[in-house]
């Protein structure tokens, strides 16, 4: 099985036997993935200031919104308080990257501006839910070796799990994000060339906040009811695959983790 955990910013490592070996039996699964070239068309031309916590909208220097609550619970909020983002009993205290506007509290729906970020992703084809553990290992290598700090969330791209009907995606990829660009070079990892160091665009999103385990379910059941919101408004669209942010590691119970679900929209 295998178990990790963050500590004041170390990820702490322990692999058992049958982890092990299955690492050695699946690893072959995992790729590079594919770079992006072009991002998705709900592309934002701003970038995004860290949000007025306890408010429902905050914009950016450009005037635009960066976050604005559009459903769910209109009431929540994150706080930040003694260097952590709190929601309820959710905690997240590993900083996010540079720029990035706060986690949206469970249960709440949101838009949000994303600025530029840097990071270090690992494909595959597998069940995520099984792979993501695998794809762990090289990641946490990755930023070891440029001596690099571990931040919050960990990211999950899921290619062809928006189409209609689809409950699995074709491809996913995990990636680890820097605080800042400057931390290590884009391009991929010479030590490990399934390792892609890219920059992503601004992307504006529409955020699903919610708590519970870090599968696969929970993540369609977060796309459920962001594309019921879509379908019941006539402003934006659905521009590109979705992804999941991952907040907490394992050290925190399944059942009070925090992760948000997001779509890439457009207006139309």
């Amino acid at each position: 099985m295998l178990k990790f955990a963050v500590v004041s910013g170390t990820v702490l490592l322990a692999v058992g036997l049958l982890g092990t070996i299955a690492l050695l039996t699946v690893g072959c699964s995992l790729h590079r993935p594919v770079p992006r070239a072009h991002g998705p068309e709900g592309i934002a031309e701003h970038g995004a200031s860290a949000i007025a916590l306890g408010t429902v909208e905050a914009s950016d220097d450009a005037g635009a919104p960066a976050v604005k609550r559009v459903g769910g619970d209109m009431q929540a909020i994150t706080e930040f308080v003694n260097g952590e983002y709190r929601s309820g009993v959710r905690r997240i205290a590993t900083p996010l990257p540079e720029g990035y506007p706060a986690p949206t509290p469970p249960g709440a729906i949101e838009l949000k501006h994303y600025p530029p970020v840097r990071r270090a992703g690992i494909g595959g084809s597998m069940s995520p839910d099984w792979g993501m553990n695998f794809a762990f290992f090289p990641l946490f290598n990755h930023i070891k070796r440029r001596e690099i700090a571990m931040t919050s969330p960990v990211e999950v791209d899921y290619e062809g799990l928006g189409m209609p009907g689809a409950t699995k995606p074709t491809e996913w990829t995990m990636s680890f994000l820097y605080r800042t660009p400057e931390l290590g070079a884009a391009g991929v990892d010479p030590k490990d060339e399934r390792v892609l160091v890219e920059d992503t665009p601004p992307v504006t999103v529409v955020a699903l906040g919610m708590r519970g385990p870090y599968k696969l379910d929970r993540v369609n059941a977060g796309l459920a009811i962001l594309h019921d919101w879509l379908a019941g408004q006539s402003e934006w669209a659905e521009a590109g695959d979705p992804r999941a942010l991952f907040y907490n590691g394992p050290e925190v119970r399944a059942r009070d983790k925090w992760l948000e679900v997001q779509l890439p929209v457009r207006r139309r």
